[in-house]
């Protein structure tokens, strides 16, 4: 008998253990969400950004994780569906428990999911250059405000295209509507009367650009005009090919794009782009050992778990910041000793860092990055050739000065308190 209960002794404490041991694993795991559209208009920009947090991911985690802890990504696919947004978002907050979320393209699908990271205190990684007019305390921005591309694109066609006449083209939400209020406003300050400057947009996955294209080719006839685009998603690639079938090159009307990269350009017929241009924080042209190991770290990556294009990817600046965004809130995490998002948040002010274009650091205040800005121009082999570079770190504005005055800037929001204060 004494036999039998010992026996019993050591399988309860044999499943103890087990269990103990079980828990500690579960323990040893942390969740993060990736909200973007893997379907739908926006796939042709948003799937890398999956596949380049995946990859920083497993790259972590075979570091040893983030203090101790594996990364467990849950993929969730809003489906370029701007409702869709918030109820994702929610079902990553509140169903999977996430410590943090990177995801969005849009501005429409952040303000859509904005309110539920806000309602309940949770961290967004936004990893997309955007309109500004946006401060939120549960969000960090990754890319670049306003003054960080597009008032230097618009200052350089003026300055090296002797630009005098802009036709504003975009997809129409809230991106490109509030962006070009901030270039119209830049405009005025350089001089540029209203009879100079078009604005026009078109819906998301509009594929007829005949009569725009046209239009453009007027307005163009003169000599002095450039397109500032900020046509998003796959939009792009009707408007470029009616553009080279009317005719239309770099020399007669240069097209700056905001949202055109070397991602999008693998979709499109590049030949008869080459010489128009784009605003950007980064490109894969930079030349660097670390973005060289990006780079190729990205195309092994790619081809390794079967995605499409496999070796042949490209990384572009969505790209890079999607990726160090996660990096960068591994170091916080770290910094903080904890993953509560206050802590986070915290330690994420003023984080210097190094990223594959370069050192980078976070602004002490304003959710925001300090960044280099770049102009590049389109080579018949899909890449950038790099032809202006900042001065350093543009410091970011998160409301534009050409739209408010010094003070007069709108409070921030979110945060625990709910009101915009820590």
């Amino acid at each position: 008998m004494k036999v039998v209960r010992t026996l019993k002794s050591i399988g309860k404490l044999l499943s103890f253990i087990c269990l103990s041991s079980a828990a500690l694993q579960a323990q040893k795991s942390v969740k993060v969400g990736i909200l973007h559209s893997l379907s739908g208009t926006m796939a042709i920009s948003e799937t890398s950004l999956r596949d380049v947090v995946l990859m920083a991911a497993e790259e972590i985690n075979a570091n040893g994780g983030v203090m101790g802890h594996k990364i467990e990504p849950v993929v969730v696919d809003p489906a370029s569906n701007w409702p869709l947004f918030a109820e994702k978002a929610k079902q990553l907050i509140l169903k999977e428990k996430v410590s943090v979320t990177f995801g969005c393209w849009t501005s429409v699908s952040r303000k859509s999911c904005l309110p539920v990271f806000e309602e309940n205190n949770a961290l967004l990684f936004y990893p997309v250059q955007y309109e500004g007019e946006e401060q939120s305390l549960n969000v960090f921005y990754t890319a670049a405000s306003p003054n960080q591309q597009l008032v230097p694109a618009a200052e350089y066609m003026m300055d090296e295209y002797d630009s005098k006449k802009f036709y504003l083209l975009g997809t129409d939400y809230v991106f490109p509507r509030t962006a070009n209020k901030v270039l119209k406003a830049f405009l005025k300050t350089k001089g540029v009367p209203d009879a100079n400057i078009i604005e026009e947009y078109t819906p998301f996955h509009h594929q007829d650009y005949q009569t725009i294209v046209s239009k453009i080719k007027k307005f163009s006839a003169s000599g002095d005009a450039c397109v500032l685009s900020t046509i998003n998603g796959d939009s792009n690639v009707p408007f470029y090919k009616e553009f080279a079938n009317q005719g239309l090159t770099s020399d007669d009307c240069p097209i700056m794009a905001f949202s055109v990269a070397e991602d999008e350009l693998r979709a499109m017929d590049v030949p008869p782009l080459v010489g128009h241009l784009a605003a950007w924080n980064y490109f894969q042209s930079i030349k660097s050992k670390e973005n060289k190991a990006f780079v190729k770290n990205f195309k092994t990556y790619c081809k390794k778990n079967n995605l499409p294009g496999g070796s042949k990817r490209v990384t572009d600046d969505p790209i890079e910041a999607a990726y160090f965004g996660v990096y960068v809130w591994k170091a916080a995490v770290e910094k903080a000793g904890s993953f509560d998002v206050d802590k986070v948040r915290k330690a994420v002010y003023g984080l210097k860092f190094d990223a594959p274009g370069g050192k980078k650091s976070m602004h002490p205040t304003n959710q925001h990055t300090l960044k280099p800005v770049y102009i590049g121009e389109i080579l018949k082999n899909g890449q950038f050739k790099i032809v202006n570079k900042s001065k350093g770190l543009v410091s970011p504005d998160s409301y534009s000065s050409y739209l408010h005055k010094k003070g007069e800037e709108p409070k921030p929001t979110g945060g625990p308190n709910g009101d915009g204060t820590l």
